[in-house]
């Protein structure tokens, strides 16, 4: 993305917003996807006169420079402060933004008074008492996900912005994705047909180690390798997947039983680098979910499955079924021979399936071919996967106060639903959510 696009980014989500009213079915979509309205044109007009939303970031390490490459590129954001208990790190962030305000301890930083929201970028572990600081302070707060590393941090935390009046924001980017707000209307208007499943996975081939300077530092830097830091797999990928199954089935599953191990990466991690999961809805419809970290073969793809067709939402393409009802298997094997579908004759007896893969022709979410897809090989972001959009609208929210409609219920479902399946696999049982840890905002 070239920097002039990147300044564009907020003017073309408010643009593409602005699109839905005049598109089939544009009211309905944004009703499905309220998080949306902040987003509105009527709303960048209400603020358009006003001053830069100045920010503080705690945390910057990878993810957290990634942050700052995209502020920059926002000619209403201005990065006051910057925090990190590591000095190169927060070195390197200084080289970005050198006028900015350097801390050692987030505390002091959510003590600026000029500050009108922080972005937090943290390990897992320390997201849940810095957001909790961070709105007792008086900020409002972009974090990235998940929510916390226990059911009981997710639920103080969200008890805690049911009565602020700050706005909090968390990074499921594909929320503000075209590909998949696009995706969602078209699956929400039944052009897959019933949905009657999701299969979700995501494969790389990297052994998740960062180099320490000593080993002192070794779970300071390698966080997502142990469980007091992190939920590994499941939350650092598997939540952005989770959420977008229960953004297609318009529900949350009831739910969960799979397997986790070690299977190849035996370097004295503590966190699976394989799992396996499946998510029950209490309607009978499943969630499928796989992640392992030696084999790339497969990369990264949210699947929704209806019985006319199947939503590629991560690449961005969807096929029909295609399937004639009303022929018998062996008419359907002749009439395919008749087209030279076959080279040669399967005789794979009574279980053979016509409908096979090469079969199915691609059409594309967004109506042309250009548009980003990532594998999922990266371990710091892609560019045009929604960040800077929601982003956007974060900066945006700081100068309205206007929350964003469900989003943090979204990434609290989420993540709860995660830590849930880590239990699971640790119980080897099928576990459901606990009443206590289940809010409002869940639909079984």
């Amino acid at each position: 993305m070239t920097n002039h696009n990147k300044r564009e980014v907020d003017a073309s989500l408010r643009q593409f917003i602005k699109n839905l009213g005049y598109v089939a079915g544009g009211t309905a979509l944004l009703s499905t996807m309220p998080w949306l309205k902040s987003c509105t044109p009527e709303m960048a007009t209400a603020i358009r006169q006003e001053r830069k939303t100045r920010v503080g970031l705690i945390g910057t390490g990878s993810r957290g420079k990634f942050l700052i490459h995209a502020l920059l590129d926002m000619p209403n954001a201005e990065i006051v402060a910057l925090c990190d208990n590591f000095a190169p790190n927060l070195q390197e962030a200084l080289d970005l933004a050198p006028w900015a305000r350097t801390y050692t301890d987030y505390r002091q930083l959510l003590e600026s008074r000029d500050i009108d929201g922080v972005i937090i970028a943290t390990p897992l572990y320390q997201h849940p008492q810095q957001t909790l600081d961070a709105l007792e302070a008086g900020k409002h707060v972009f974090c990235e996900k998940a929510m916390g590393n226990t059911m009981e941090e997710c639920k103080k935390v969200y008890d805690a912005y049911q009565k602020t009046d700050k706005v909090l924001y968390y990074c499921l980017q594909r929320m503000y994705d075209e590909k998949y707000i696009k995706g969602m209307g078209l699956i929400h208007s039944g052009t897959i047909g019933e949905v009657v499943g999701s299969r979700c996975h995501w494969f790389r081939n990297h052994d998740w180690r960062r180099p320490i300077p000593s080993p002192e530092w070794e779970r300071h830097i390698n966080w997502r390798l142990y469980w007091d830091y992190s939920g590994g797999l499941i939350t650092e990928l598997g939540s952005h997947q989770i959420e977008v199954s229960n953004w297609a089935m318009q529900r949350t599953p009831s739910t969960v039983c799979g397997m986790g191990d070690i299977v190849f990466w035996k370097d004295g991690r503590e966190v699976y680098d394989s799992i396996s999961l499946v998510y029950g809805y209490e309607d009978g419809r499943k969630l499928t979910y796989e992640s392992l970290i030696s084999n790339r073969f497969n990369g990264m793809e949210d699947q929704i499955m209806g019985n006319k067709g199947t939503m590629h939402l991560a690449s961005g393409v969807y096929y029909y079924e295609d399937v004639n009802r009303n022929q018998s298997g062996i008419e359907q094997l002749l009439g395919q021979i008749g087209d030279r579908v076959f080279q040669a004759i399967p005789a794979a007896g009574a279980s053979w399936r016509p409908e096979t893969r090469d079969t199915f022709r691609p059409h594309f979410i967004l109506g042309h071919g250009n548009f980003a897809v990532t594998g999922g090989g990266s371990m710091i972001g892609a560019v045009q996967d929604g960040t800077e959009e929601v982003l956007a609208s974060f900066l945006q929210a700081c100068v309205t106060g206007e929350k964003a409609e469900h989003l943090v219920e979204e990434c609290y479902i989420a993540t709860v639903l995660c830590l849930l399946g880590n239990e699971a696999i640790k119980k080897q049982t099928t576990l459901t959510i606990p009443e206590e840890f289940k809010i409002t905002h869940m639909k079984f």
